[in-house]
């Protein structure tokens, strides 16, 4: 029963926080498209500076290795990000021109892309799934906990992830949208990493005592995730020439982004 309990808890905390995210970001905040770059940097940012990392280094693991681990995920993101820009632009390389001319057109494009805002940087997909995965592995073990513990206290632990995670995931599925060009893509995509919340709760289940030590690193691991995608990715976009106006815009989604993070984890804890 407890395991059922488990399960049930792992899907409707990590595929429902998603599908409702979707429904905010695709349906009823589908107008203010283009302030959802910056709100969903904020999200991001805070749910690394605002929940996991504190959460990380509350636990008994050492700050030096904590630190050292966040520096390592962010080398292992951008290499990662490099990784899924080089495969990109392989798929998209034509004819047996030479390297200059690649190089040349690489900088017009690049130049166009600049001034024509239309095709967003291809990059960041990858480093949000696995983040979102090691994040999704890490809930798992919590709820699978809290439903050993009791099933009341799992029960509560699960509808705080949802709640939780729900702020995040809009700025996931932001990042995807860009990143794969389809909603449904993103959805899907933001869905099935969801979905390891589930093996994280059978894992927790059978290794709860033996995981439990390992929670401050899986934490650690996807703040940097978090990290490098809100300012690798979507802080350059947001660095261009506007007016007033918009720039004010531009930094209410930002700060609107960090306080839905805030707000949600208050109410959660």
């Amino acid at each position: 029963m407890t395991l059922f309990l488990i399960m049930l808890g792992t899907v409707a905390a990590g595929v429902g926080s998603v599908w409702v995210a979707a429904v905010l970001s695709f349906a009823m905040l589908a107008r203010y498209t283009a302030h959802m770059l910056s709100l969903a940097a904020g999200a991001l940012l805070a749910t690394a500076f605002m929940h996991l990392l504190p959460e990380a280094f509350e636990s008994a693991a050492g700050a030096h290795d904590l630190f050292a681990l966040l520096l390592g995920g962010l080398v292992f993101f951008f290499l990662l990000d490099k990784a899924e820009l080089y495969h990109h632009g392989h798929e998209h390389s034509h004819g047996p021109s030479g390297h200059g001319h690649d190089h040349a057109h690489a900088h017009a494009h690049h130049a166009h892309d600049h001034h024509h805002h239309a095709s967003p940087r291809m990059g960041g997909g990858w480093a949000v799934l696995a983040g979102d995965s090691v994040h999704a592995f890490g809930d798992g073990i919590l709820i699978a906990s809290a439903f050993v513990a009791d099933w009341k206290l799992g029960l509560v632990t699960s509808l705080a992830v949802l709640a939780h995670e729900v702020p995040h995931h809009m700025g996931d599925l932001v990042v995807l949208r860009h990143t794969v060009g389809t909603e449904r893509a993103a959805l899907v995509k933001v869905s099935l990493a969801g979905t390891v919340t589930a093996i994280g709760g059978l894992v927790g289940y059978f290794l709860v005592s033996e995981l439990e030590e390992q929670l401050p690193y899986f934490l650690v691991v996807a703040s940097s995730s978090f990290v490098y995608v809100a300012l690798a990715d979507l802080i350059p976009q947001l660095q261009k020439r506007l007016n007033l106006a918009d720039t004010v815009a531009q930094l209410g989604g930002l700060l609107a982004g960090m306080g839905l993070v805030a707000v949600v984890s208050g109410l959660a804890h």
